[in-house]
């Protein structure tokens, strides 16, 4: 059972933030620049796509602490550059929210830019799981279907003007045109690992959730240190309710037959026909066969006073 280990313990080191100046309102750069000056960062701004990564993988070998300023999509960068690094054990993530949704932030207790730089500086140490996708690393999400697809089509201008509702608005046009998938998901359960059970059908989405819960009935934020990953399919026949107005969140809480749960360490989706999107933290990534994987307390990261290792005061599960 790990226990939190102030930030102010760690010896003065090299930091590096790797800012991407077009994520959000794109309104972040000074602001982010001057405290990153004052907190002793040196700052590597992206200019094109793997930036985040690239950046993150040569700071990782001699920096402690790298850290993400800009969307999910950042973060995800920084992580995967820290791992190709091979430095997990050796590096801290911070992350600095200026992007649309910034829902990796918010479930870490991160509040806004300036109270980053204070959580970085001097807030509480965790261990967090890391998620693998076909060796490709995501810490908040990993989701299949027509929110990739939503995910995928939502442009920048629509995010700094709609903010996270982009990504509703469309989902909603999107599920319109969408052609479900013949998938097949197999899970496993408990710590052994053995235990499996097969999911095979039309699916609208596949949402596995690492540090993310889709589901507003209780915490958005999913326990990130329980070695699990929260998994939702949507059967194609929930299509109907999604496209009479509902909202994504409001239908993951009904009660129904087409709403599959599970709770586990690995899981295999297949489609046997073609290859489709995911979207990893926003990243986009296509193939036929998915791995999914925890890393348990793989990732140090510094995270708010907001944050809880087990969101669910009452310890409830998941339907199953």
């Amino acid at each position: 059972m790990q226990s939190d280990r102030p930030a102010a313990e760690r010896q003065e080191s090299e930091r590096v933030l790797v800012l991407n100046p077009v994520s959000g309102s794109q309104d972040h750069v000074d602001t982010v620049d001057a405290l990153a000056s004052d907190y002793g960062f040196e700052v590597r701004t992206t200019s094109e796509a793997g930036d985040a990564t690239r950046f993150a993988r040569q700071a990782a070998s001699s920096a402690d602490l790298v850290a993400a300023a800009g969307g999910d999509g950042t973060v995800n960068g920084v992580v995967n550059g820290v791992v190709d690094a091979g430095e997990l054990e050796s590096t801290t993530v911070g992350v600095v929210p200026a992007g649309t949704g910034n829902n990796f932030a918010t479930n870490v207790g991160i509040e806004g830019i300036e109270h980053a730089f204070e959580v970085i500086d001097q807030g509480r140490l965790r261990t967090i799981d890391l998620g693998i996708a076909n060796d490709c690393a995501f810490v908040n999400s990993c989701v299949g279907g027509v929110t990739a697809e939503a995910s995928r089509d939502t442009s920048s201008e629509n995010k700094r003007t709609l903010g996270v509702l982009a990504y509703v608005k469309n989902t909603l046009e999107s599920a319109r045109e969408f052609d479900s998938l013949p998938l097949r998901v197999e899970t496993v359960d408990g710590s052994d690992g053995e235990q499996k059970r097969a999911w095979e059908g039309e699916a609208l989405f596949v949402l596995v959730g690492n540090c993310r819960r889709f589901t507003s009935s209780r915490t958005a934020q999913a326990d990130v240190e329980d070695g699990l990953f929260e998994v939702t399919i949507v059967e194609d026949a929930a299509i109907s309710d999604l496209l009479g107005g509902a909202f994504l969140e409001g239908l993951f809480d009904r009660d129904s037959t087409h709403i599959v749960r599970r709770r586990t360490p690995s899981l295999t989706i297949e489609h046997r026909e073609h290859a489709i999107e995911y979207s990893l933290d926003g990243e986009m990534l296509e193939t036929e066969r998915l791995e999914l994987d925890v890393e348990p307390t793989a990732l140090e990261i510094a995270v708010g006073e907001g944050y809880q290792p087990d969101p669910d005061e009452s310890g409830g599960l998941l339907e199953s």
